[in-house]
């Protein structure tokens, strides 16, 4: 076990340590971040892929001391490297995918190309691969007693978590802050679409009870009909609706505590930064107007907690990279709460 009584979190941080600048290893932290490099799918601007190296390296200059939390990072949180041969690739199989989108979307048919038939199933075997990819990782940590979190990529990236946390816990409940639904049944053709993850946990994971949606601004029509018709498997809280009822004289904390009531006893966090405000998450890939301020989501978290819930995993993911640190900088600091939160509900 990682002793943490002697290091002095007031210090300048070292880049040689990990995440956060903590001296902690894989073997002796309590809280293992897998690191996901991988955007195949993304159907618009990229670069989440990279992101988890942009995270570490802004994680730097994030003060340890969390009112909320004030000793949670003693825990030891360790973010795992980079796998090379994850990210290579997941960059030739986007650029077969970037092809195949252009392709489709001038109504080309997809039986006509032989090269396109021979894309898409090696797009959807690396889909395959990745989920199998995270599960293997996520079982083994979890199967070690570790806490468990992710650190994408595109959304398409937990579903593997997802799977290693039903078997480790059962039943549970997904928060998931976004923009999008992620409903969509094997969007352009990829049947582990970033933009499908919802509808594959639902239809692949048995013991997920239920998701409770917040922030959504953009959706389908056929989004909507699922919604409807999930028998509240699917609870969604637009972000017009939030805002309507604040500007009608309701709470955030009465919303937040109505959000909360809704969840099972254990919960996972899934948060795609994209359900911020995008001048908080400018290069996210799908950034669409309006969205939350980061405190309202601290908030939120932090109520979870309160309410006697446990929360057993989560994934951040959609981080983008661009010109400046912006992305990454609020992305470490979305990335040291949840893991605070994380530590601090599993003491």
């Amino acid at each position: 076990m990682l002793d943490l009584t002697n290091f002095d979190q007031n210090c300048v941080a070292n880049p040689n340590n990990n995440i956060f600048g903590l001296p902690s290893t894989e073997e002796n932290a309590d809280l293992i971040i897998i690191n996901v490099p991988w955007e195949v799918t993304v159907s618009y601007g990229a670069g989440t892929a990279r992101a988890p190296e942009s995270i570490l390296k802004a994680s730097m200059q994030v003060d340890l001391y969390d009112p909320d939390f004030p000793d949670a990072w003693k825990r030891g949180y360790y973010l795992k490297p980079t796998d090379r041969s994850v990210l290579l690739k997941s960059d030739f199989l986007r650029k077969e995918a970037e092809l195949y989108i252009d392709y489709i979307s001038k109504g080309e048919e997809l039986g006509k190309n032989q090269f396109m038939c021979r894309t898409i199933k090696e797009v959807n075997e690396g889909g395959t691969y990745l989920n199998n990819w995270v599960y293997e990782q996520a079982k083994a940590l979890l199967d070690d007693n570790k806490l468990v979190g992710l650190l994408g990529g595109d959304h398409s990236t937990p579903l593997g978590l997802f799977k290693a946390l039903a078997e480790k816990h059962g039943e549970f409940g997904i928060l998931q802050v976004d923009a999008h639904c992620d409903l969509r049944k094997a969007y352009e053709g990829f049947v582990y679409s970033h933009a499908s993850i919802m509808y594959n946990a639902l239809n692949e994971i048995p013991e997920l009870k239920n998701i409770i949606q917040v922030g959504v601004r953009d959706l389908g029509q056929d989004e909507w009909e699922f919604i409807k018709n999930s028998n509240y498997r699917v609870v969604t809280y637009f972000d017009q609706e939030i805002k309507e009822r604040q500007f009608e004289g309701d709470t955030f904390k009465n919303i937040a505590d109505e959000i909360i009531s809704k969840l099972p006893q254990k919960v996972h966090i899934s948060f795609d930064i994209d359900g911020l405000d995008p001048k908080l998450c400018p290069d996210t890939g799908t950034p669409v107007p309006g969205g939350f301020e980061l405190d309202r989501m601290f908030f939120l978290f932090k109520k979870i907690v309160e309410s006697g819930r446990q929360l057993i995993g989560f994934d951040l993911v959609e981080v983008g990279t661009g010109e400046t640190d912006w992305n990454a900088n609020v992305g470490a600091r979305a990335l040291y709460k949840l893991c605070n939160i994380l530590a601090g509900s599993n003491q």
